[in-house]
């Protein structure tokens, strides 16, 4: 049981192998086109001037954290201030609400994420997305005991097989990419805590070119499922994970009743 593999091209949508900047080309292709992602590298901003571009209400929920989350927190912010530029809503801050995440202006979807060199934001009008999952992890392999901890066994089962198959991919961080973005898509709508163990990640291989491997994420959720927002009940998720230059991501993006989870 190796990396799952679709049989037929013309069932894939084309993926565009831009020239990389920061990520923000493979990022962007892990959405449809009315999602608009953003990285830091986007922004020709130094460390100090992303801290400095906080609000103040912003400076406040940051309080005394180590420069690197101050310019981590920062850089997220000056990513999705972008993004509603881009969207054509007034930018302003982004204060943190139950759990952590991110609190949106009124008829806005989004996500933020970073790690170590990148960070990113993804937002799109509420109206054509319900809700929106990101992560991106350095591409490296998860520490010793860590895939048992996030897994379910028939995961960190498949997680072994896939490495025994294409070992140049830390098949353990994409999963674990995926968990995270599910977790980012699911909380909003439901306002509840989500365990590693309840949801069941499948991942699919889809193509390998230009250093750049993409593929599938299909999260079938395990537990009540009921969301808050009125919407349908969320009984799964469906998004794209990529590996690229030393990093990995996976994106989940709901549509509304009635629309197409993945694509446009």
């Amino acid at each position: 049981m190796g990396p799952r593999r679709r049989g037929h091209a013309e069932d894939r949508p084309a993926r565009r192998h831009r020239p990389l900047c920061g990520g923000r080309a493979v990022i962007g292709d892990l959405f449809p086109p009315d999602v608009v992602a953003v990285t830091d590298a986007e922004l020709g901003l130094d460390d100090a001037s992303l801290v400095a571009s906080l609000y103040p209400v912003e400076i406040e929920q940051i309080g005394a954290a180590v420069e690197r989350r101050k310019v981590d927190f920062a850089g997220a912010r000056a990513c999705a201030r972008e993004a509603m530029t881009r969207l054509g809503v007034p930018a302003g801050p982004v204060l943190r609400g139950g759990r952590g995440m991110p609190v949106w202006p009124p008829g806005v979807v989004g996500t933020l994420t970073h790690t170590h060199g990148l960070r990113a934001a993804a937002l799109a009008s509420a109206g054509r997305v319900r809700s929106i999952g990101l992560d991106v992890e350095q591409h490296k392999p998860l520490g010793a005991g860590v895939l048992e901890a996030v897994s379910l066994p028939e995961e960190a089962e498949w997680v072994r097989a896939a490495h025994g198959e294409v070992a140049s991919i830390a098949w353990d961080t994409v999963l674990f990419t995926a968990k995270e973005a599910t977790y980012k898509a699911w909380f909003p709508l439901t306002h509840r805590w989500l365990g590693f163990g309840d949801a069941h990640i499948t991942l699919v291989a889809d193509t390998y070119d230009d250093g750049v491997a993409l593929g599938t994420v299909r999260s079938r959720i395990l537990v009540d499922a009921h969301a808050v927002d009125g919407g349908p009940d969320l009984v799964e998720f469906w998004g794209r994970w990529a590996v690229w230059d030393g990093y990995v991501a996976s994106a989940i993006v709901l549509r509304p009743a009635g629309a197409d989870s993945v694509g446009p």
